[in-house]
């Protein structure tokens, strides 16, 4: 699978590029290129050594072609680090860059009203976005919150710089925060709640985005608010859990239809 950032690059130095486009065929095809002909242009990554495309350490550029073409060089090189900087440039204008929160190396709050109602305002945009997209409450939201926060972020980023910053949050707070919420919760429910944890991260990953869409407010605000404090909710079908602490302990239990009730 191509990666962000693509491009394509020919003979005499013209480098094809667009954001969001990661694939060579479609770039090619915006080159007006023919994709069959041998050595018309030479396909390119430039890519984090890292993997985190929200603090990468440092960029590696590379053919993305077995053999590399004869004609590519040091200065093909410079032309593609030349056009991954203007790549990086509109980029930067999409992606609001801020430290990324472990919610359980936080000292978790004491429950309040304050959290029960962050819960219960999630616990309804949940409901309401599993049902936009076809998928009953209970089933794997991380897929209907990633695709809801996809359906705003797709067409203006593409599908490698949403996969890409994902990548980026969850390699960090993977063992800390999925693991952990399932551990905590085995014995009682299994690996049930594990999905759901998908649904917190997709929403936080959202923040990383600038979209015009969210001027008015973000929508998955309520579960970021609880992640910034801490917090992370869980969801095994009937009840509604507060995860939080270094092991992701159940911190509070609420039972669907009491936290619907709830004022």
């Amino acid at each position: 699978m191509c990666k962000a950032f693509s491009c394509i690059i020919d003979q005499v130095g013209t480098v094809t590029w667009k954001l969001g486009v990661d694939s060579h065929s479609d770039l090619a095809r915006l080159g007006g290129y023919q994709d069959r002909v041998l050595g018309e242009f030479a396909k390119y990554e430039v890519t984090p050594r890292n993997g985190n495309y929200l603090h990468p350490d440092e960029w590696v550029c590379r053919v993305d072609e077995s053999p590399t073409p004869s004609w590519c060089g040091m200065h093909e090189k410079e032309l593609v680090l030349a056009a991954h900087k203007q790549w990086l440039s509109s980029l930067s204008k999409l992606l609001n860059l801020h430290p990324t929160v472990h919610p359980f190396s936080l000292t978790p709050p004491t429950i309040t009203e304050r959290h029960i109602q962050l819960l219960k305002e999630w616990a309804s945009v949940w409901e309401s976005v599993g049902d936009s997209v076809g998928a009953s409450v209970g089933d794997s939201v991380g897929a209907s919150v990633e695709d809801s926060v996809w359906a705003a972020v797709g067409a203006s980023v593409g599908a490698s710089i949403w996969h890409s910053v994902w990548d980026s949050v969850w390699a960090l707070v993977e063992d800390s925060v999925w693991h952990s919420v399932e551990d905590s919760v085995w014995d009682s429910v299994g690996a049930s709640v594990g999905d759901s944890v998908g649904d917190s991260v997709g929403a936080y990953v959202g923040t990383f985005f600038k979209l015009p869409k969210w001027q008015e407010g973000y929508p998955f605000q309520s579960v970021v608010d609880l992640w910034e404090m801490g917090l992370v909710a869980s969801f095994d079908g009937a009840t509604w859990r507060l995860h939080g602490g270094p092991n992701g302990q159940v911190l509070y239990t609420i039972s669907q239809e009491r936290l619907r009730s709830s004022k």
